[in-house]
Formats: structure tokens, sequence, C-alpha cells
């Protein structure tokens, strides 16, 4: 896809209907999250909020495929929210309280996708589908614990497995930098006055670990998971010429 956005540019390929259009705007979400932790660490998806800007420079059609690169840069709360149960599949009660324990873990991240971009259908005016995928690199800006226990005394003799150490509730992540690889599909509405609306499902698949992996680490695996759906507003900066709507 690089490489046809490239060539196209340089060179105004003759096999395809060369584009230069430039979309900027903005964009905004709700992500469910979790962390493949290994060993396993049982865990209900965390709710949390996606929002920041995107820009979006479509460079070809080749033959009905519409070709775009989309960069975006993105604030997003991802972490994850722990299933505390005990050997019968019940809730571990807090004797201290009386209540079911909880435990969650928000990460505030910094997020910089960059996708290259198929669309099938309608340019200008209409709707149109498409699929994206590329790298992703993010930057953990800060992180909170929610819980509703006091950490010292936790209820120890219900937990299971490797539950019942729990490093990871009181380890600040180890390594901030972040990257992976993301992937969504959605579908575009355009209008030539008002701008292009776009709903989107994508996942994103850590290839970092927040924590350390070597043999003297307790996790051998740490990495985030995120499926995301959110709206997306462009509007056109730059238009290509003759274009069919």
């Amino acid at each position: 896809m690089l490489l046809i956005c490239l060539v196209s540019q340089t060179a105004k390929a003759q096999v395809g209907d060369y584009r230069s259009e430039l979309a900027f705007g903005v964009s905004g979400g709700y992500m469910l999250s979790n962390v493949g932790f290994n060993p396993e660490i049982p865990q209900q998806n965390l709710g949390g909020i996606t929002a920041g800007v995107t820009l979006r420079y479509t460079c070809e059609k080749y033959f009905k495929s519409i070709c775009a690169i989309v960069a975006e840069l993105n604030f997003a709360q991802t972490g994850w929210k722990e299933e505390l149960l005990t050997a019968d599949d019940l809730p571990v009660i807090n004797p201290a309280t009386g209540q079911a324990e909880a435990y969650q873990r928000e990460l505030s991240y910094l997020q910089l996708p960059v996708f290259a971009r198929l669309g099938w259908g309608r340019e200008r005016s209409g709707l149109q589908f498409y699929f994206q995928a590329g790298p992703q690199v993010g930057y953990c800006i800060g992180e909170k614990t929610k819980m509703n226990f006091d950490f010292s005394q936790r209820n120890y003799e219900d937990r299971v497995g490797v539950m019942k150490q729990a490093p990871q509730d009181t380890m600040a992540v180890e390594n901030k930098f972040d990257y992976g690889i993301a992937a969504g599909m959605g579908l575009e509405w355009s209008h030539p006055k008002i701008g292009h609306f776009l709903l989107e499902g994508r996942y994103y698949y850590g290839l970092g670990d927040i924590y350390g992996n070597s043999k003297r680490d307790f996790f051998g695996r740490s990495n985030l998971n995120n499926i995301v759906v959110k709206l997306t507003w462009l509007m056109d900066v730059k238009r290509s010429g003759r274009v069919k709507k």
C-alpha cells in the first residue's frame, strides 16, 4: 500500500487513477481493554474512552480500490479489571467490608496508529466500505488504581491460583512505551459540503509488555489488548479535480 502511494505520487501512475487528497478531522469512541498476563489473571473487559485527531492522505484509485494512508494521534483509557473469584466461581468477599472485592487499573496512553487503507464505494457523496491495518505505538502518561477494600486486608484465603500472589496489584507500569498492530473496518458516509463521517470497529494487539518478561520477572507476558468502536469526522483540506462522486 505504501509503495503504491509513493509510486503514484512521484510517477503519477498510469495503471491507477491518480489522487492527491488530504482530509483532517477529529474522532471519539469507546474501548474495551484487558491485559494478556502470563500466568493468566482472570479479568473482565475494562471500559474507557478514546479521542483524538485524524489525518488522511488519499493517493490513488487502483481499479475500484481507493488507496489511502491514515495517521491518528489519540488519548486512550486502557488497562484491566480483575475478576476475583473463589474455587467455586463465587465472588471473593472481603471480611472487613462484607462486599465482593473489586480491583481495576486504569492506564492513560497517547497512541499513534498509522494505517494503510483500502476503500470501496463512493468518494464524494454516498457510502463507502473500508478496511485498514498498520502499526501503532503508544506511551503511558498516567495510571490510576480503583479498589473497594484496604489492600492490607484483602482476602487471601478465598483467592485461588496466581491471584493469591497478585503482584500486579502493587506494580507500577515498568515499560511505558508500547507498540503493536491494529486493524479495523467500517463505513464512511460522505457529503461534498459537510465532509466525511466514519463509523469503525477496530482491534489492537500489543506486541510489547507493560512489565518485564525476563526469567527473573513474575510475568512472561503482559501485553495490551483493545477493542475500539469510534466515530470520526473528516473535512477535506485538499481535493483532486475530476473525481466521480
